[in-house]
């Protein structure tokens, strides 16, 4: 499995593996205002070429605010719009921002990246 390189910010670098009906991103450094709008065209665009199943590892993460979160929404949305999942494996800091805002079910939030692999139903 190759993890090609994704083209986001100075402060947010991610990789993207393709597997049989899923696509793994794990990403480093902060999902803020300043790399949202990247990181949604970029991961936007991954999700519309697909596979429909996304699995997001962001426990490299270190700091996510409201853009970032408003990120994770709309890419949750667009996956179920293409009858796709999305999972999200977090750390403490990423999940500790999602619960304050009450996202923790709609976001599929999971402890590791197999957990994850798991979760995505079968094509």
């Amino acid at each position: 499995m190759i993890a090609e390189p994704l083209n986001l910010t100075v402060s947010l670098r991610g990789t993207r593996e393709i597997r049989d009906n899923s696509q793994l991103f794990r990403l480093t450094g902060l999902l803020d205002a300043f790399s949202e709008p990247t990181f949604r065209k970029v991961l936007g665009g991954k999700i519309d070429e697909g596979p429909k199943h996304i699995v997001l590892d962001l426990s490299q993460i270190d700091f996510v605010d409201s853009s970032g979160l408003g990120a994770l929404v709309q890419l949750a949305k667009q996956a179920k719009e293409k009858d796709g999942t999305l999972q999200i494996v977090t750390n403490a800091r990423v999940t500790q921002t999602v619960k304050l805002v009450r996202l923790e079910k709609f976001l599929s939030l999971q402890t590791t990246v197999e957990a994850a692999i798991e979760n995505i139903p079968a094509s």
